[in-house]
């Protein structure tokens, strides 16, 4: 029988550079070099006697042969590449590799992953770097703790954890002086005085004024992109911010923050446990789900119990 298929260097070359669009993101991940990627491709070209990429500068894009070709590869190769692994190394249901946002990770889940290890004493949770444009095209992890919606990542398993309650937080000497010339009794009060952003979510003080009936147009303030440095600068009274609850309940319970507006405000997106559908039912990663979604539900009790009882009236 005549063999049609390619080798598997070129067809991995072409799956992963199509699907980061780049030659140089694809050398990356493999480790080679960009030379090689490119050369892999064009045999792979070669071989069948038609384009498969267009090359612009910065950017590939796929032909619609190529189009064919990834739609129908790509899976085959994650199944080879995935059975590949477990023949060599063989899968430990115990063991669960795991990346996650790294401000959620310090502020929240490490705090409580003693619990975790206290019912779970024989699942290894391994930590690998957190990527924002995660795609899951190895398996140097499980799942992956992201920013985002539960819809947005079709042919995933994903569950929402925690993180789409938004609250304000200020210093309380900024609330005390404020209440004691007579002002905040009402949001829109808020507009007179710098309101921080985080960087990477602008739009986060439009949706809070937005919840209460208040349209606000362009809202000139200091960007900061971690949240620890906006906590920072709230404590030291420099403005006043507006963050995912579950991120700053210990200063609100410590009451090195106050909460001037007890109004709840929720997000369309939080915190995500997301995984390849190969992966839904790995052990490690069942117990470590049942676990995270009943301590998450447990900790957004618990925090708007709180915040009921230190928020300002």
């Amino acid at each position: 029988m005549k063999i049609h298929s390619p080798s598997m260097v070129e067809l991995h070359a072409f799956v992963v550079a199509a699907r980061l669009g780049s030659f140089t993101r694809a050398a990356d991940q493999l480790c080679v070099t960009q030379g090689a990627v490119s050369r892999a491709v064009s045999r792979l070209e070669s071989h069948f006697g038609c384009q498969l990429l267009h090359r612009s500068p910065g950017r590939l894009e796929l032909t619609p042969a190529g189009a064919t070709l990834l739609a129908e590869a790509a899976d085959a190769l994650d199944t080879i590449e995935r059975v590949s692994r477990e023949l060599r190394l063989p899968e430990d249901p115990n063991t669960l590799r795991l990346s996650v946002v790294p401000t959620l990770a310090s502020v929240w889940l490490i705090p409580r992953l003693p619990e975790f290890h206290r019912l779970f004493p024989d699942i290894k949770l391994k930590f690998v770097p957190y990527r924002r444009d995660e795609d899951f095209v190895d398996d140097a992890r499980h799942a992956a703790i992201l920013s985002g919606v539960p819809t947005g990542h079709p042919g995933w398993r994903t569950d929402y954890i925690i993180g789409r309650e938004v609250v304000v937080i200020c210093s309380p000497q900024r609330l005390a002086e404020r209440r004691a010339a007579g002002q905040w009794s009402r949001p829109e009060e808020l507009l007179q005085e710098t309101l921080i952003a985080h960087a990477n979510a602008p739009r986060n003080w439009h949706h809070w004024f937005r919840a209460q009936g208040i349209e606000v147009g362009e809202i000139d303030g200091p960007h900061m992109d971690q949240v620890s440095i906006i906590v920072r600068a709230v404590i030291a009274d420099m403005g006043v911010a507006v963050l995912q609850r579950c991120l700053v309940q210990e200063e609100i319970d410590n009451g090195r923050v106050v909460v001037p507006f007890d109004v709840p405000v929720t997000l369309e997106h939080g915190y995500i446990l997301c995984c390849p559908e190969r992966y839904s039912e790995h052990p490690a990663l069942v117990a470590f789900r049942d676990w995270l979604l009943s301590s998450a539900s447990e900790s957004a009790l618990g925090e708007s119990i709180a915040l009921s009882g230190v928020a300002a009236t």
